[in-house]
């Protein structure tokens, strides 16, 4: 039985777009429902309608994410998916929101979580002075960038990295990393 997701991005939706390819090419076992974004001009939001996919911008204000959320669960529950996939979507979720869905949100953070948590992981990293990065698939839970760990793919840091260098480096493992942490989710 296909795995049935609902993605929800910010951007242009490069992991989004990686997990998409592995679908077509046969290589995963899954289905993209809806993608959902807070940004109404997010080319994620296109890329997905040219797939046939429902593709929605939702109105996302600061102050009263409730709205948002509200729309989002709604839209989730009505397509039935079994899998929330955060894919560069650049809001913290409530706690209500997470529970609401427990244990079936997953997002990719760019780092080897549980090290450098947060925005600019790579330039903590950078900061840090590791020798060894990465992205690491974890389950969504209240506590940002602290739920169980999925999956995780290493990237050396070198000498001559600066942000974008290593950035770039860890996107690469991230478009394959997703798809795998995807596949390896249980049918529900």
């Amino acid at each position: 039985m296909s795995k049935t997701l609902a993605v929800l991005a910010s951007g242009r939706g490069s992991n989004f777009q990686a997990i998409l390819r592995e679908i077509e090419a046969g290589k995963l076992d899954a289905e993209i429902r809806l993608l959902l974004s807070d940004r109404a001009e997010a080319p994620a939001l296109e890329m997905a309608r040219e797939h046939g996919i429902d593709a929605r911008a939702l109105p996302y204000d600061r102050q009263d994410r409730s709205l948002f959320e509200q729309a989002a669960a709604q839209a989730i529950e009505e397509s039935g998916c079994q899998w929330i996939v955060l894919a560069g979507f650049m809001r913290i979720l409530t706690p209500e929101f997470i529970e609401r869905f427990p244990g079936r949100i997953l997002n990719i953070h760019p780092s080897l979580l549980p090290a450098f948590k947060g925005l600019k992981p790579q330039q903590q990293a950078l900061d840090a002075g590791v020798k060894f990065s990465g992205c690491t698939v974890h389950l969504v839970i209240p506590d940002l960038d602290a739920g169980p760990i999925l999956e995780q793919a290493v990237v050396p840091v070198y000498d001559a990295d600066d942000e974008e260098s290593l950035s770039a480096r860890i996107l690469e493992q991230e478009h394959r990393l997703y798809a795998e942490a995807i596949r390896n989710l249980p049918d529900s």
